[in-house]
């Protein structure tokens, strides 16, 4: 699949999409308290997404059964919501989520803790979220995909943390998933040269422990091997000729 340069108008949608999905981000990290479901969550994300006039991302994609994905202390994506799982004081949760605005999407997620949580769990939190923004001081036209995914990774590595391997990051526009595919490690490469125009979901996915991770029967939901907690922090962004763009902050 070749990677798309986006057109100004393509690039304004998208711009819209994200400021709409950071709106729903915010509304939804405000409601994260002990005692709510996971079921509760994703049915407040769906009610806000349509609430824009938007589509769920995520709802029926490739058969995934909810709107948000809602990841809990050692899982680290494609959680899937249930009235059955309620949040506890301590734990931390990862909130992925995706909307489509007039035929485009914007892809994001975030750690949150749950009341009062430990040192170490607010310390994996930080480190996730600013490996993100040390991956973005190379997403700049001119350089190269993989100087992203070195940066994240080296980031994150240098300071004790399992950087996972077997997801990554992705472009996007049209459809929640275009080429390229960005991992969030040195893969030893330099991948595409980056141009203006490109949007990409960038996404590092965290571990306290190994970065090794499997899948749990569901077939959707993926934890950490070891039993650590994961963290999971994603903009979707836009390459211009200057500085990069983050669409969904």
């Amino acid at each position: 699949m070749p990677i798309t340069i986006k057109s100004d108008r393509e690039i304004r949608l998208m711009a819209e999409a994200g400021q709409i999905l950071a709106k729903v981000h915010e509304e939804l990290e405000k409601a994260i308290c002990p005692g709510i479901t996971t079921g509760e969550i994703d049915r407040l994300g769906e009610k806000l997404i349509r609430s824009y006039d938007c589509i769920p991302s995520f709802l029926d994609y490739h058969g995934y059964p909810a709107s948000i994905c809602v990841s809990v202390n050692n899982e680290v994506v494609h959680g899937i919501p249930s009235d059955r799982r309620i949040l506890q004081e301590g734990d931390i949760v990862s909130l992925d989520a995706g909307v489509i605005h007039r035929g485009y999407q914007s892809d994001a997620a975030r750690t949150v803790g749950v009341g009062a949580i430990s040192d170490a769990a607010r310390k994996l939190i930080h480190v996730t979220r600013d490996s993100f923004f040390a991956g973005l001081e190379y997403a700049r036209e001119g350089n190269y995909l993989f100087d992203i995914s070195k940066a994240i990774g080296n980031y994150a590595e240098s300071r004790g943390y399992g950087v996972v391997r077997d997801l990554c990051g992705h472009g996007i526009g049209t459809e929640l998933h275009e080429a390229p595919e960005i991992p969030n490690y040195d893969v030893g490469r330099r991948g595409v040269k980056l141009k203006a125009g490109m949007t990409l979901a960038i996404e590092p996915m965290i571990n306290t422990g190994t970065w090794e991770v499997d899948w749990l029967d569901d077939d959707w939901t993926v934890v950490t091997r070891d039993g650590g907690l994961s963290a999971h922090y994603e903009n979707t962004i836009l390459i211009t000729e200057g500085d990069p763009v983050i669409l969904s902050l």
